[in-house]
């Protein structure tokens, strides 16, 4: 059995919203796995929250470089919100950026691509400002969308410098249209998958694992109604379409009129761009997204500190 600790229990509740025992009892369950915890709170009705929502438990920026038809997102973390509005690191974050926008995203690549007016590779200069900054630093991760003919557009939610803030978007929008109208939607698709946090473009883009997942969560939820097997399938095809439309793209109402499907939204927009318009991609990085970071346990220290003596 895997020891249950008071900073997983926090990480739980912080996750589901469910109370501390319940929450202390669901780790107990699963051995400590948070993830089967979630899923184990879920089957019993005590979690509040209907997704997982991503962890943000780390600082820095999130930084978009595009040029028409391409575009590339990279995120670099800092210990501390101060060093994030550091304006050398400001800069740096925008100098790989931009390096980023020439190797097309690849995290490779841009490690071992030189830092701007250096004889550094990126990786060796963020080194360098871990010396003369004094925080531990790291670049992240960095991807890369582009379209023949079209436009990658961006956003940046809660923006801190010039193309860098706290959630970075694109959205690649393929079309052979009015560039300028294609920028207007663009730039309000990428706030709206900024807002709903869509985890993938289609349903049959969805990763099976999440899909195998979701339905053995809802068959047990159905099966605690006391329905007949019969009535259970129904039960949760009904409400597999609705997390379908919660979770992907194409499928999610605009948040901007709170009425349209995003599928007919780009539908729609053939006679405002003058031609077809077809999303190919998108991506979303929120800063520190995923990333646990060490509780202490403060009185848990006290107490066996006073122990020892």
């Amino acid at each position: 059995m895997a020891a249950i600790t008071a900073a997983m229990v926090k990480d739980l509740r912080d996750k589901t919203g469910a109370g501390m025992m319940d929450c202390k009892g669901a780790l107990k369950e699963t051995d400590g796995n948070v993830e089967a915890a979630v899923d184990w709170l879920r089957k019993k009705g005590l979690s509040k929250a209907a997704k997982k929502a991503g962890r943000t438990a780390a600082d820095g920026l999130v930084a978009v470089a595009t040029a028409g038809t391409k575009g590339v997102m990279v995120e670099v973390n800092v210990e501390t919100d101060f060093v994030a509005r550091n304006e050398l690191f400001q800069k740096m974050v925008s100098d790989i950026a931009n390096v980023a926008l020439e190797g097309k995203g690849d995290i490779d690549a841009l490690k071992s691509a030189t830092y701007p007016g250096s004889d550094k590779n990126i990786e060796e200069y963020i080194t360098s400002m871990v010396a003369q900054i004094g925080e531990n630093m790291s670049l992240r991760r960095s991807t890369g969308l582009s379209v023949d003919d079209g436009a990658v557009v961006p956003y940046i939610h809660t923006q801190v410098s010039d193309g860098a803030g706290k959630i970075g978007v694109m959205v690649a929008l393929k079309s052979s249209g009015n560039k300028e109208a294609l920028g207007v939607l663009g730039k309000q698709l990428a706030m709206h998958v900024a807002a709903t946090r869509p985890l993938s473009l289609n349903i049959s883009d969805l990763d099976p694992e999440i899909v195998a997942r979701e339905k053995d969560v809802l068959s047990e939820q159905a099966r605690a109604s006391g329905k007949p097997e019969n009535i259970i399938g129904k039960m949760v095809e009904g409400r597999l379409r609705k997390f379908y439309e919660e979770s992907v793209l194409m499928e999610q109402i605009f948040v901007i009129d709170g009425e349209t499907r995003i599928s007919k939204v780009l539908e729609n927009a053939n006679s405002v761009v003058g031609a077809d318009v077809t999303m190919t991609g998108f991506a979303r990085f929120e800063l520190g997204e995923g990333i646990e970071v060490e509780v202490d346990d403060f009185a848990a220290e006290v107490q066996a500190m006073a122990g020892s003596n």
